[in-house]
């Protein structure tokens, strides 16, 4: 049983998650340049799926390769939207947007893991939940924005699950942990039988 891990990446909500289900964890960023190579998945025609496992698996390699005898963890997720890729704000007038197009609709968020050793991949997992937004009025997009703060939507996405972004959806399906990014029941029972 694995019970020390090293998280390619910087994000709170994942450690977290991690931390929650008693893996003690060291982060240490991927340096991955995501924007570039999202643009260059989409440009091969790549799904958001894809997109995800692609980004999840580089991301543990290039740190696993830093740290030969530890369990790297990578992960990615992405929010697809018909086929299409929605990225995640890059300021308030794109979050207004990003909601208008999820509005009164069912999209998909693909959380995916790849665990590796030494450089390469030992294990990948994904996930797949779906989550529709209510039909929601202009004056309701907006009164959610001025509710939370810009960091939190720009860090982690258009909303954050475990807290007012509840409030968007009519319907969610899906585990919690999938949706905040890190599918723990795929990768815990894993990690339990690894030695």
């Amino acid at each position: 049983m694995i019970n020390k891990v090293i998280l390619a990446s910087n994000s709170g909500i994942r450690l977290t998650i991690l931390e929650n289900n008693n893996y003690d964890v060291k982060q240490y960023s991927s340096g991955v340049d995501e924007d570039e190579i999202k643009l260059s998945l989409i440009s091969n025609g790549a799904t958001p799926l894809q997109i995800a496992k692609n980004l999840a698996e580089l991301k543990a390699n290039r740190v696993s390769s830093k740290f030969s005898n530890d369990v790297v963890i990578g992960a990615d997720q992405t929010l697809d939207l018909n086929g299409k890729n929605i990225d995640k704000p890059k300021n308030l007038e794109d979050a207004k947007n990003i909601l208008h197009y999820l509005n009164n609709q069912t999209h998909m968020l693909h959380s995916a893991i790849c665990v590796s050793r030494a450089g390469s991949m030992i294990s990948h997992f994904h996930d797949t939940c779906l989550l529709k937004m209510k039909k929601l009025s202009d004056k309701e997009i907006l009164n959610y924005l001025e509710k939370i703060e810009l960091e939190t939507m720009l860090k982690y996405g258009i909303y954050q699950i475990e807290g007012l972004g509840k409030s968007l959806f009519e319907k969610i399906d899906g585990d919690i942990d999938s949706i905040q990014g890190l599918p723990m029941k795929q990768l815990k029972p894993y990690l339990d039988k690894l030695s």
